[in-house]
């Protein structure tokens, strides 16, 4: 009895500043995806894709568990105190971040995979296909999560701004860059325009 109150007592405490350690990863297979493309030699090219899609596999995942476990503990207890409440909107960041570079790693692949005669000839186009399709859905994931974070802020009414706030940050510019890369990628203007005043927002 005493050890399931001690569990249930750490699970309350939970904020989702948990996400940080392992977010570090979605973030390096993004930059990966932005210095393959102006590498100059495709090998190198080449394997920089294949680490920034182990980093992005590595990291997602994890974020995704995480997550889960963070989710249960909003749903088990109260929301968290009005000093780290702004923590709600960091899940944003694996999803925001995570669209951006699986579109932005898919986007090199097309380009390097032929160049090196990687797998198949299809094998580019495919991968970027599926880059955007898996962009697609994390996009939708992150606006459900947007909606539960903002009626969060909501119902706690007056917060005091602290360093906490710093949260809003990151989680709504790597979700306002997910959104302007859709837009590109479509073309939409939907959401382009979107992401633009997402990114506005996130200032």
């Amino acid at each position: 009895m005493l050890m399931a109150h001690h569990k249930q007592s750490e699970l309350s405490t939970m904020t989702a500043v948990w996400l940080l350690p392992v977010v570090t990863c979605v973030v390096a297979a993004s930059s990966g995806a932005i210095v393959a493309d102006v590498l100059p030699n495709p090998q190198h090219a080449l394997w920089t894709i294949i680490v920034s899609y182990i980093l992005w596999g590595i990291g997602l995942p994890l974020a995704l568990m995480i997550m889960v476990i963070y989710f249960m503990r909003l749903t088990l207890h109260k929301l968290p105190p009005k000093a780290v409440i702004v923590s709600v909107f960091l899940p944003l960041g694996p999803m925001g971040q995570g669209g951006f570079g699986i579109m932005k790693l898919g986007a090199s692949a097309q380009t390097i995979f032929p160049k090196t005669h990687t797998l198949e000839g299809a094998a580019g186009p495919t991968f970027y296909v599926m880059g955007f399709l898996t962009a697609l859905i994390l996009w939708a994931f992150g606006l459900v999560w947007l909606f539960f974070a903002s009626a969060s802020i909501a119902q706690s009414r007056k917060f005091p701004f602290n360093i906490g706030w710093w949260g809003f940050t990151f989680p709504l510019g790597v979700f306002a860059s997910s959104t302007c890369q859709l837009g590109r990628e479509l073309p939409s203007r939907f959401f382009s325009v979107l992401g633009t005043v997402s990114a506005y927002k996130s200032d």
